[in-house]
C-alpha cells in the first residue's frame, strides 16, 4: 500500500502562484509514476500532470502546459506541482495519485484508471 497526502492548496488571485506537495509513504519503492488530477464541481476528474518515478519523464495537459511544472524528490518520496499564472478555471480539488505496479504503461499515464492510490485532495481556488 502507498499512502498519499497532499498539501499547499489555498485561495489565490488570478495570475498568482501556488505549489502543491504530495508526500508518499508505505511501499514507495515500487512506484512507477505519480500524477496530479483535478476535479471541479459538476465536472469529471481530469488529468493535470504526471511524472515517471525513475526516468523523470513529465507529461502535461494542454490547459496547463507552460504554466505548471511537476517535479519529484525520490529521496524524500515527494512530488510537487508548481502552478504559475493561475486562472479562475484552474479552481478545483487537486488530487495526487500513484501507480505502484506500472499500470499506467498499459492504461495510459493521463487516465485515472492507471493509478491505484489516491490522496484526499487539496482545494485550489483562484479568484478573478
Amino acid at each position: 500500500q502507498v499512502q498519499l497526502v497532499e498539501s499547499g492548496g489555498g485561495l489565490v488571485q488570478a495570475g498568482g502562484s501556488l505549489r502543491l506537495s504530495c508526500a508518499a509513504s508505505g511501499r514507495t519503492s515500487s512506484i512507477a509514476a505519480m500524477g496530479w488530477f483535478r476535479q471541479a464541481p459538476g465536472k469529471e476528474r481530469e488529468f493535470v500532470s504526471a511524472i515517471t518515478w525513475s526516468g523523470g519523464y513529465t507529461y502535461y495537459a494542454d490547459s496547463v502546459k507552460g504554466r505548471f511544472t511537476i517535479s519529484r524528490d525520490n529521496a524524500k518520496n515527494m512530488v510537487y506541482l508548481q502552478m504559475n499564472s493561475l486562472k479562475p478555471e484552474d479552481t478545483a480539488v487537486y488530487y495526487c495519485a500513484a501507480d505502484p505496479v506500472g499500470r499506467t504503461v498499459v492504461a495510459g499515464i493521463r487516465t485515472p484508471t492507471g493509478y491505484i492510490h489516491w490522496g484526499q485532495g487539496t482545494q485550489v481556488t483562484v479568484s478573478s
